[in-house]
């Protein structure tokens, strides 16, 4: 599993001209369920993100997290987080896992999220998306969370 967060002051998400999800300061989630992913790995990751310390605390450090902050979250699933661009010029998607598969894994993420106190707004699952964002920092890392064998 691989996501990238971003500290944002605000950011949407919109599905053929309609909001969808829309977020004032916390954090967007772009999320992309691997191949061999499960479970583990989204509860280990959901954990991590949501204590993940990336907000700033009295002092100007990064030393507060989401959840201390009260912040909110917009997920978004993007599979091309799975891209492999090292042949070529086209990038193989070989890594993302099937749709069948991930979409739960991305719903099981989000509740995983909001079982932790965080108040989650979302994408459309499979759908062409646009997502806005204004980036505070600006703040990005990537996380990533292999998957385990069983």
């Amino acid at each position: 599993m691989r996501l990238v967060v971003q500290r944002v002051r605000r950011a949407s998400v919109e599905v053929a001209g309609e909001v969808v999800g829309s977020i004032g300061p916390g954090m967007l989630i772009l999320l992309c369920v691997l191949e061999g992913d499960g479970e583990r790995e989204v509860l280990r990751l959901a954990e991590k993100v949501a204590r993940f310390r990336f907000f700033h605390d009295e002092r100007g450090r990064m030393d507060r997290s989401a959840l201390d902050e009260g912040l909110e979250v917009l997920l978004v699933s993007q599979f091309t987080l799975a891209a492999d661009g090292r042949k070529g010029r086209r990038p193989s998607f070989d890594r993302a896992a099937a749709p069948a598969v991930a979409e739960p894994l991305v719903e099981r993420f989000r509740e995983h999220l909001e079982a932790l106190g965080l108040t989650v707004a979302s994408g459309r699952f499979g759908a062409e998306m646009e997502v806005a964002l204004v980036n505070h920092g600006p703040v990005t890392f990537v996380l990533e969370e292999p998957p385990q064998a069983p």
